[in-house]
């Protein structure tokens, strides 16, 4: 998936003004301009539009965790220069603070049945044997299944 539509997700989600957005990215310490948020947020064939960086992503799930949960002492841990969706999944179960259960449960709203074991997997090390790469697939049924849960359904 392209980091522009997870951010798009998140935005629709949890319904973040322009005003939120910029607090997110300066609860990780950057600072950053409504013009910048505007232009990641444009569909891909809009000519205004930026591509989001993997270590940009990073710092805005890491200014969610802290959002969320409240910035912890000491120094931020440091945002990551690539990204997968495994770790993507695994910051946002931080910053929601979820559970597997939890998390399984969003699946299933998407239509998306795993096991616990499976889901288990994409948060392992990539060297352990049982470690498996978080398909865009399951990450695009994740963000679906959290706007059924957060935003609730919408045709209802």
């Amino acid at each position: 998936m392209h980091n522009n539509d997870i951010l798009r997700s998140l935005r629709y989600t949890f319904d973040f003004r322009d005003d939120q957005m910029i607090h997110i990215f300066s609860q990780a310490d950057m600072e950053v301009s409504r013009a910048e948020v505007s232009d990641w947020l444009k569909k891909n064939d809009d000519e205004a539009f930026h591509p989001l960086s993997d270590f940009k992503l990073a710092v805005f799930l890491n200014g969610l965790i802290n959002y969320k949960r409240g910035k912890k002492d000491g120094s931020q841990p440091v945002p990551e220069s690539r990204l997968s969706n495994n770790v993507i999944l695994r910051k946002l179960k931080i910053a929601l603070q979820l559970k597997d259960e939890d998390m399984l449960e969003i699946l299933e709203l998407a239509g998306r049945k795993i096991s616990k074991h499976e889901l288990s997997a994409f948060f392992r090390k990539p060297e352990q044997s049982q470690y498996r790469v978080c398909k865009d697939q399951i990450m695009r049924n994740f963000l679906q299944g959290m706007q059924k849960k957060y935003r609730g359904n919408q045709e209802e």
